[in-house]
């Protein structure tokens, strides 16, 4: 009988040692949740609403330092640019970096082939985006026709919008609310503002008085305009900077001038 109580005594502490020491050796294995962790970093990549916020992001800084040096207005630029090249996916800007459309006139360097006002049009192309910024600054500086713009402040984002056109920059009777709309959509101003500091002072139009104008309407052409306040059609075309007869809906005509106080 003792040596039946003896051996199980020494069973129970074999079965006592044996379940310790498994207790004490087994380990969490968290090598693979560390691993888990490493490779699931965040994606840093900017993501835009649309391509035209992705161009201004892109150039912003181009365009105010060429107003540091140039004095035009960065919301101008960057509306123009906008606007000749598509938000930076016209075949000009893609192919040859040129982002406003000029012609090579004389141009030395590379050149590229293009359908403009006439077929195979010679356009110049850079080695960067940053050159054509460059050359269209020269090109608004070095020409008299636009010497009267920079007589406004460069607040005056409006009287740049018009006075390009009035120069003859583009043809087109609408480009001026174009870019005055893409500088208030996007807030390009603010860039101008980052380059004046302490010297911004938010534009507003000279105080005058005896001044109507009339919103265009479906149906309307400048002669029925003309009719109804009592202007010849020539007349509204020169208040109005308006080499032809056509306006759009919506459009803003003065018919009748402002007078200063």
């Amino acid at each position: 009988m003792n040596r039946i109580i003896v051996i199980i005594c020494l069973a129970g502490v074999l079965f006592s040692c044996k379940s310790k020491k498994s207790v004490v050796t087994k380990k969490p294995n968290t090598t693979t949740r560390d691993v888990r962790k490493t490779t699931e970093t965040p994606n840093n990549t900017k993501v835009y609403a649309s391509n035209t916020e992705r161009y201004v992001d892109v150039h912003s800084e181009t365009a105010q330092q060429e107003m540091s040096l140039y004095g035009i207005p960065a919301s101008i630029t960057l509306a123009q640019g906008i606007l000749e090249s598509g938000s930076g996916n016209g075949r000009l800007a893609v192919e040859a970096n040129n982002h406003f459309g000029i012609k090579c006139h004389g141009w030395t360097g590379q050149k590229i082939y293009h359908d403009d006002d006439a077929t195979q049009e010679c356009f110049r192309k850079y080695k960067d985006a940053k050159y054509s910024f460059r050359d269209h600054s020269l090109f608004l500086t070095e020409r008299s026709r636009y010497s009267k713009l920079f007589k406004l402040k460069q607040e005056d984002y409006k009287g740049w919008a018009k006075g390009l056109r009035a120069a003859g920059y583009a043809t087109d009777p609408k480009y001026p609310q174009k870019l005055i709309s893409l500088i208030e959509r996007y807030k390009l101003y603010e860039f101008d503002k980052a380059v004046l500091g302490d010297n911004y002072v938010s534009y507003k139009s000279p105080v005058t008085s005896n001044r109507t104008t009339y919103t265009v309407v479906k149906g309307d052409t400048l002669y029925s305009i003309s009719r109804r306040y009592n202007i010849s059609v020539k007349e509204l075309q020169n208040l109005n900077g308006l080499p032809d007869s056509a306006i759009s809906i919506g459009q803003e005509l003065v018919v009748k001038p402002s007078t200063k106080n």
